[in-house]
């Protein structure tokens, strides 16, 4: 059987290196997936997508004077991309709902517009702003009366 380019072929992966995998294909002949066309998310360690002897379907994406093929195994069709394994999570309780408050102040009983939110937002900030100036000032004017008196 002679590989086509753009043909869609089933193989075995006989190896696997940091760049990618080679797979055995029919007609007894080895091309090799590039670790960028395993899948469409990032590859960072292929062993996490394939392994060896695993069947796979790889699309033919060329073949070159001196007899390299190159594969694809993630354009070989959406249902046959390596996926890697979702890791075992261990079953979360909901987070339970609070009331939507902020710097702790209770919630209005009232639904609150985006307007009543940044007046309250503007308040807060111009009060914490006059409370960092009148620490600053009254130490401003302690270290000055150290000093023999206020600039």
């Amino acid at each position: 059987m002679s590989i086509e380019v753009g043909a869609i072929v089933e193989g075995k992966v006989t190896g696997l290196t940091n760049f990618g995998a080679f797979i055995s294909l029919p007609g007894n002949v080895t091309g090799m997936v590039h670790i960028s066309e395993v899948s469409n998310t990032y590859v960072k360690e292929i062993r996490e997508y394939l392994s060896e002897g695993q069947e796979v379907k790889v699309k033919v994406l060329s073949v070159s004077p001196d007899g390299k093929i190159s594969l694809s195994i993630k354009q070989a069709g959406p249902a046959q991309q390596a996926e890697k394994p979702a890791p075992a999570r261990p079953a979360r309780a909901p987070r339970p709902s609070r009331p939507n408050t902020w710097q702790g102040q209770q919630p209005s009983a009232q639904p609150t517009t985006f307007e009543d939110m940044m007046a309250k937002f503007k308040q807060v900030s111009d009060d914490k702003i006059s409370d960092l100036r009148r620490s600053n000032d009254s130490r401003y004017s302690q270290s000055a009366s150290r000093r023999g008196g206020r600039k």
